[in-house]
C-alpha cells in the first residue's frame, strides 16, 4: 500500500479507539500508585473517543481535514496527563499531514515524528520511561527506516513503528526505577500501543469491534449545539429540474444530522426549507446547493450571541477563580474563599480541557486563575490557555486540596495580579499534605509492602504508611507529616469518615502536638482524611 487515504484513516481511528476502549482496564492496572486514581487507561480512552467522535462530522475523506478535527477534539476532551500528551501527539501529527489529501509512508513517518516533538514541548519537565519515550523512540526509528527504504509501503512503516513502540515500552522499567520496582511497564505507553495496534489491524483490513459499552465524553459538537451555540443556519432552496430528480428528503436529513441538530427539513413541491444548528454552516449549504438555488439564506452565530449575553449578565470584575474539587463540603469551602466556579472532579474524575473552557466562557474578568488541586489535572488546565488568547488565564499549579485552600486564603482582590500569583504560589509551597485512602491492589512501593484493601497514608506524593486499621494508619501518617514549626493542621473529613473517627483524629493531634487543629467536613470521595499542615 503506497498511500494512506482519508477513508482508511477513518477506519484506523475507529479501530484505535475501540482497541483502547477494550483494553483500558488493562492499561489502568499498570498504574504505579495502588490507589483509586484518575486512571491512565480511562483518561486516554475518554480523550481519544472525544477526538474520534469529532471526525464523524468531516464529510470529505481527506487525511488533513480529518487529522485537524481529530486534534481539536482531542484537545477539548483531554483528561489527565496521559490524555493531554496523547492530544499533543496527534496535534503534531495534524501539522505533519497539513494540506495532504493522502499521505505516503515518508509523510506518515514525519507526522508521527512531529507528534513526538510537540508532545515533549507540552510538558515542562519531560520524564523518560513514559509515553513520551515510547512515541519518541518509535517515531525516530521508524522514520530512519523509511529514509533508508524510500519505497517503503504504509503497512511496512506501521509494522516497524509498532515493533519499535513495543521495544521502547519493554525498556521503560530500565528508565524509570519505580516501574521496575513495581514490576510493570509504563501505562501511558501501553495505551498508545493499543491505539497503534488498532491502526495496524485497519491497514490489514480487519475491523475491531467495541466489546462493551463504555462511558464516553460528550461530543463537543453536540454539547455546543444543545446549549444553543454554533451557527443557527436557515435556508430555502428552489429545486432545479435536475435537483428534483436527485433530491431525497431523508438522505438530506441524514447528512445534515451528521453535522448538527435542532434539525427541520420540510419539502413543499419545488421548495425545501431547512433549519439546523451546526458548527459547519458551509457544509450544510454545500449539501443543499447541489439540488438548486437559494431563495432565502440566514446564518447567525449563536456562540457570539451567548457570549454577549454572558457579558451582559455577568458583572465585570478584576479577578475570577476556578477551582477543582469533589464533595459538597469542599465545594462550599472553596466558595466561602471567593472561588467563582467549582469544577466537580479530582482523583477519580479528572476534568477535561473542555470542562475548563466551559467554565471560562461564563466568567467576565480581567484575570482568571485556575486551581487544579491535583497533579494529574494541571496539564489539562494549562491547555485551555491556547483556546482563549484574548483572556489572561493563569494556572496556579496546586497539586492537592490543602494547597488550593492555602492559595485561596492568600488571594487579595485589591492587589495586582503579579503580587497575587506570587503570594498564592508561596503559600501553596509551604503546605505539607497528608491523605488517607485504601489500596486497590497488592504491590511493593518504595520498599513498602502494600496489601489490597489496606489503608495507606500519602505524604505529598509519596506513600509512607500502610496499615489494615484506618485510625492506626491515620495516626502514623500524622506523625510523618508534622514538622517542628507547624502551627495549624487542617483536617478535611471524607464521606466515609465517621464523626467518632474525626473526633479520635482531632484528639490525637491536639494531645500530641502544640498546634491548632481545624476540622472541616469535606465529604470528598476516595480519601477518608485529607490533612494540610502549615
Amino acid at each position: 500500500m503506497e498511500k494512506l487515504n482519508g477513508k482508511l484513516f477513518r477506519a484506523m481511528l475507529e479501530n484505535g479507539s475501540n482497541n483502547l476502549a477494550n483494553n483500558r482496564f488493562d492499561v489502568d492496572a499498570l498504574n504505579v500508585f495502588p490507589v483509586p486514581d484518575g486512571d491512565t487507561g480511562t483518561n486516554m480512552h475518554l480523550t481519544f473517543t472525544s477526538g474520534v467522535k469529532e471526525t464523524h462530522g468531516v464529510l470529505v475523506d481527506n487525511v488533513a481535514n480529518i487529522a485537524k478535527v481529530l486534534s481539536k477534539g482531542l484537545l477539548m476532551g483531554a483528561r489527565g496527563n496521559s490524555g493531554v500528551i496523547l492530544s499533543q501527539i496527534f496535534r503534531g501529527f495534524s501539522i505533519g499531514v497539513e494540506d495532504k489529501e493522502e499521505v505516503d509512508a515518508l509523510t506518515l513517518a514525519q507526522a508521527f515524528f512531529k507528534g513526538s516533538q510537540i508532545a515533549y514541548k507540552a510538558v515542562m519537565k519531560p520524564v523518560e520511561g513514559t509515553i513520551l519515550t515510547v512515541i519518541r523512540e518509535a517515531a525516530e526509528a521508524a522514520l530512519a527506516y523509511v529514509k533508508k527504504n524510500p519505497d517503503c509501503a504504509i503497512d511496512t512503516y506501521m509494522e516497524v513503528l509498532l515493533k519499535e513502540a513495543h521495544k521502547s515500552l519493554d525498556h521503560t522499567p530500565e528508565l524509570l526505577p519505580i516501574l521496575k520496582e513495581v514490576g510493570v511497564v509504563d501505562s501511558g505507553g501501553y495505551g498508545l500501543i493499543t491505539i497503534l495496534e488498532g491502526f495496524m489491524e485497519a491497514i490489514k483490513g480487519s475491523k475491531i469491534e467495541l466489546l462493551t459499552q463504555t462511558q464516553t465524553t460528550e461530543n463537543v459538537q453536540a454539547k455546543i449545539e444543545n446549549e444553543e451555540f454554533g451557527y443557527c443556519t436557515e435556508f430555502i432552496v428552489r429545486l432545479s429540474d435536475n435537483g428534483k430528480l436527485l433530491f431525497e428528503e431523508e438522505k438530506l436529513r441524514r447528512n445534515l444530522a451528521r453535522i448538527g441538530d435542532s434539525l427541520v427539513v420540510v419539502q413543499d413541491e419545488d421548495l425545501v426549507k431547512v433549519h439546523v444548528h451546526t458548527m459547519m454552516p458551509g457544509d450544510a449549504l454545500n449539501m443543499a446547493q447541489r439540488y438548486g438555488e437559494f431563495v432565502k439564506l440566514k446564518i447567525e452565530n449563536m456562540q457570539e450571541q451567548h457570549e454577549h449575553l454572558i457579558e451582559m449578565a455577568a458583572p465585570h470584575k478584576k479577578y475570577a477563580i476556578i477551582s477543582v474539587a469533589a464533595g459538597q463540603g469542599l465545594i462550599d469551602l472553596f466558595k466561602d474563599l471567593r472561588v467563582d466556579t467549582i469544577i466537580n472532579g479530582g482523583q477519580t474524575m479528572n476534568p477535561s480541557t473542555e470542562d475548563f473552557a466551559e467554565a471560562i466562557k461564563n466568567l467576565n474578568a480581567d484575570h482568571i486563575m485556575i486551581l487544579p488541586n491535583n497533579s494529574n489535572i494541571i496539564l489539562a488546565a494549562q491547555q485551555v490557555k491556547d483556546l482563549f488568547l484574548d483572556k489572561d488565564i493563569i494556572v496556579i499549579p496546586t497539586t492537592t486540596i490543602p494547597q488550593g485552600l492555602s492559595a485561596c486564603m492568600m488571594f487579595n482582590p485589591e492587589v495586582e495580579i503579579e503580587e497575587n500569583v506570587n503570594e498564592m504560589q508561596q503559600a501553596m509551597q509551604k503546605v505539607v499534605t497528608g491523605q488517607i485512602t485504601y489500596a486497590i491492589k497488592d504491590t511493593n512501593f518504595d520498599g513498602i509492602k502494600i496489601i489490597k484493601d489496606d489503608f495507606i497514608g500519602i505524604k505529598d506524593k509519596d506513600i509512607v504508611v500502610t496499615n489494615s486499621d484506618k485510625i492506626s494508619a491515620t495516626k502514623e501518617l500524622i506523625d510523618k507529616i508534622m514538622f517542628e514549626d507547624a502551627e495549624i493542621v487542617t483536617i478535611i473529613a471524607g464521606e466515609n469518615a465517621t464523626s467518632d473517627e474525626v473526633n479520635l483524629v482531632q484528639e490525637y493531634i491536639t494531645s500530641n502536638y502544640d498546634v491548632e487543629a481545624d476540622v472541616y467536613v469535606g465529604q470528598q470521595p476516595v480519601y477518608s482524611f485529607i490533612f494540610g499542615v502549615e
